[in-house]
């Protein structure tokens, strides 16, 4: 029955059930004047994928950023930082790779929030590097659930979309205790006028205990993110590296419409077992021996844009 005592992936009823279950892949058809009309096609999973990244299944580089200022292991100005992410860029975007997103991974140990303005800004700055170098759609992720600042130095980078930790219910990370922030989150997204930034979100989290929403399976949650909003759903392992169970895509698949993401422990030996989800977010996998703090290993990456391409067909 899995990590999170998964029963099976089907719609509820009740407050985010939509009644009848939709087979994976596939909406209803869809008719003109109502019943009996002209037949205009079969609508399939939202296409959020290919608007952002103009492929059909998106492979996305994440960027370690180095320590920001005021952070522990802080030690290289901003411009030092942008420059080596820019580099990181640029390999990624020769291999092959469709997106690229930043993340403060370096910043540990991290805050729930409120990450000072320093963390916005210096991410802004890495963001518009990065963006400089490679001309990929890029996405900004801000540790640990720092969501508004995330948007905040999305929207002045340029980029596409956002990774947040939090969206929905509530859960105990190693940084504390979390709880949604899906209501908050948007109506500021409204405010800044950054409705063109989408929001992944990350539905049981990793690096978590999920004990006090034991009785929420993973499809519910989510059909919860779902159902507050979110652009795209990100599936992960139980921490940074840690392979992603396959049934735990297939069971987020069937409950959503949305894109869904795999977020943690892919490689070029095991992509192919997620050949089913519309994007692949890898970072630890591409340094040397795995390890995410170590500097990219330009064989690994190449592998990966390879292992990628080919499932692309």
């Amino acid at each position: 029955d899995g990590r999170y005592g998964r029963e099976d992936a089907r719609h509820g009823s009740g407050r985010y059930g939509r009644g009848a279950r939709v087979e994976v892949g596939r909406l209803p058809e869809k008719t003109l004047g109502g019943g009996g009309g002209a037949r205009i096609g079969v609508v399939t999973r939202s296409n959020l994928v290919g608007e952002i990244f103009g492929v059909p299944r998106a492979l996305i580089g994440m960027i370690h950023v180095q320590a920001l200022p005021g952070t522990p292991r802080s030690e290289r100005s901003v411009a030092e930082i942008a420059d080596v992410a820019a580099g990181e860029a640029e390999r990624l975007h020769a291999a092959g790779f469709h997106g690229l997103a930043i993340e403060n991974m370096h910043d540990r140990p991290y805050l729930r929030r409120d990450v000072g303005p320093e963390i916005t800004a210096a991410m802004a700055v890495v963001g518009r590097a990065v963006r400089e170098a490679a001309p990929l759609p890029l996405g900004v992720q801000v540790l640990a659930g720092a969501n508004r600042e995330a948007l905040a130095a999305a929207q002045a980078c340029g980029a596409a979309f956002v990774r947040v930790e939090g969206f929905v219910f509530a859960h105990v990370a190693d940084e504390g205790i979390f709880e949604s922030q899906a209501g908050e989150l948007l109506r500021y997204r409204k405010a800044i006028g950054a409705e063109d930034v989408k929001i992944f979100a990350d539905v049981k989290k990793k690096h978590s205990s999920h004990a006090i929403t034991a009785d929420v399976d993973l499809a519910s949650t989510a059909h919860a993110a779902e159902f507050f909003l979110a652009d795209g759903l990100v599936v992960t392992g139980s921490e940074t590296g840690r392979a992603t169970d396959p049934a735990d895509l297939a069971a987020v698949r069937a409950a959503v419409e949305a894109p869904v993401a795999v977020g943690s422990g892919l490689s070029a030996d095991n992509l192919a077992r997620y050949a089913d989800a519309d994007a692949w977010i890898v970072g630890s996998w591409l340094k040397r021996g795995g390890l995410w703090s170590e500097a990219l290993d330009l064989d690994r990456v190449g592998r990966m844009g390879e292992a990628a391409a080919r499932l692309a067909g």
